[in-house]
């Protein structure tokens, strides 16, 4: 076949969308950076369309970001991308794989069933039972269905005075279906997000935090450094993100003093922490990825 037409669904100027497309340009010479809000699905016709492009005609589509934040709505944007999949266009990763991500509840659900070792969850909707929760952990994060980089995310103790947590508690019910409760863990200061590719493990990074945040992400200011993981680690990443089935991922994990625990799944894993961490360019090792899986799919 030709050098195949693969597209970049993703947030048009970020940079992880723009380098993967780049990525892809120098090895196909095509490129198209394609944004969900500007897309129309034509049922009629069974086009998928992006401005003038009919997306149904690439020879494959990659999913970067499907939404700016993760929200309900981003599971109407994968209904979409399922559907162009369904005519025929190889889409990585899987609307499957992704569609079991976007919720945090139905991710964890996954990695429990899976057998992976995570940090004390609880969910209800009972402002009550969530009390109750926070007094038996002493030390509670309580986390949004939706949400990134520690985005909503809401730290309580025990020992804060009783209407003050109950207050909060009501709080956050206001603006949430339900409570997702997990008991908090000695980071040491840093968590881990350790890279694969169609499967196979890439690399991993360390998040280290710059001591004025509870969590390390870097949208709180915590920075990227190299990581060695033994090879019980490795399998640990591994058993996690066989759960999902993904083209490529991040896996977080995290070293306590019970154990190293998975917090999540990354549907949409970004390149930054291997570049920074480990000088490693993952947007490229993926972009070989597809290219040479498309290449062999049109050629069987």
């Amino acid at each position: 076949m030709n050098k195949p037409r693969i597209g970049v669904i993703g947030i048009p100027g970020k940079w992880s969308t723009e380098v993967l497309a780049d990525r892809l340009e120098a090895l196909t010479g095509f490129r198209a950076v394609i944004d969900m809000a500007q897309v129309e699905l034509r049922l009629d016709t069974n086009q998928v369309m992006y401005k003038d492009l009919d997306l149904a005609q690439l020879d494959g589509v990659i999913v970067k970001k499907i939404s700016q934040v993760y929200a309900p709505a981003a599971e109407d944007r994968v209904l979409m991308v399922s559907h162009l999949e369904r005519l025929g266009v190889p889409v990585f990763s899987s609307a499957d794989a992704i569609g079991g991500l976007i919720n945090r509840l139905s991710g964890t659900l996954a990695l429990q069933q899976g057998g992976v070792p995570m940090p004390k969850t609880r969910i209800t909707e009972c402002p009550e039972q969530a009390f109750a929760t926070l007094q038996a952990f002493g030390s509670i994060v309580l986390k949004p269905l939706y949400s990134t980089k520690a985005r909503g995310m809401m730290m309580l103790t025990a020992d804060q005075p009783e209407a003050e947590l109950r207050a909060a508690l009501k709080a956050y019910r206001e603006d949430n279906d339900l409570y997702y409760i997990q008991q908090t863990v000695n980071l040491d200061g840093r968590d881990l997000g350790m890279v694969f590719v169609a499967g196979e493990y890439y690399c991993t990074y360390a998040r280290v935090g710059n001591k004025d945040s509870w969590n390390t992400t870097i949208h709180s200011g915590g920075h990227y450094e190299k990581f060695e993981p033994s090879d019980e680690l490795i399998e640990l990443g591994r058993k996690a993100q066989a759960c999902f089935n993904l083209s490529f991922t991040t896996v977080d994990i995290a070293l306590t003093d019970q154990g190293p625990v998975v917090f999540e799944v990354s549907a949409f894993g970004g390149f930054k922490g291997a570049l920074e961490g480990c000088g490693l360019d993952a947007a490229q090792a993926y972009a070989e990825h597809v290219v040479a899986s498309v290449t062999k799919g049109a050629a069987q």
